[in-house]
């Protein structure tokens, strides 16, 4: 791969996505994109481009570096992150108590003596009420390496509109899931994954979504989890 259509023609067969369809998505002509593939994605949409596909804006560019991002540390359970540290923080850290829920009978329901402790000035700044605010585990690996299987997710229940490329929590069938959304032709909830190598695309239209009771949940603005220990 020498060029960055030839990359993006690469990252698109990985998610099992049409050029059409992405097209479609990105609100471009299918010729857009073929032109794409030929002179290279214009630098008005590098940016944009390697957000939907989570890849480096220098790899997608310059096939340089690594292609995809590290993950990212999040706060720890047991070693909070000190308010220094973050920008989101001033000199008040009280902590709130967001519940953790899980899946009982096909709805969510709270655990009684469960909950993540968020500092209430980051939730303010988030624009996040602390009433709408839940934890779940990640149920899957399909978002790995970003947010690892049994991470503690945080959720914001009120905010349910697609923003693309954002990550929610949701119900389908009674099953919880985590994934990035979008919104394709005729309303269709495009379901992405971060594992693109392992995870396809899934797609439900209205129709789909009503039929299999596929509920967006909220979307998630924060996750903890401890990193594994290293051996050797």
């Amino acid at each position: 791969m020498t060029t960055s259509g030839d990359r993006l023609k690469s990252l698109l067969q990985e998610c099992e996505l049409t050029p059409s369809d992405f097209a479609a998505q990105r609100g471009v002509t299918p010729q857009h994109v073929n032109n794409w593939f030929k002179r290279g994605i214009p630098l008005a949409r590098l940016d944009e481009t390697a957000d939907l596909f989570c890849v480096h804006r220098r790899w997608l560019l310059s096939g340089e570096g690594p292609k995809h991002p590290s993950p990212i540390l999040r706060q720890s359970l047991l070693t909070p992150t000190p308010a220094k540290a973050s920008p989101l923080l001033g000199d008040d850290t009280r902590m709130v108590n967001i519940a953790l829920h899980s899946v009982r009978n096909r709805r969510l329901q709270a655990d009684q003596h469960s909950y993540l402790p968020l500092p209430q000035q980051a939730l303010e700044a988030l624009g996040v009420a602390v009433e709408q605010a839940i934890c779940v585990n990640m149920p899957a690996a399909n978002m790995a390496p970003l947010i690892p299987v049994n991470a503690i997710v945080a959720i914001d229940r009120g905010m349910t509109q697609v923003v693309e490329g954002q990550a929610y929590a949701l119900l389908q069938n009674g099953q919880l899931k985590v994934h990035s959304l979008s919104l394709g032709n005729n309303d269709t909830l495009c379901l992405h994954s971060h594992d693109r190598r392992n995870y396809a695309v899934e797609r439900y239209t209205p129709a789909q979504r009503h039929a299999q009771g596929l509920e967006i949940l909220g979307r998630v603005f924060h996750w903890s989890y401890f990193s594994q220990p290293v051996s050797g």
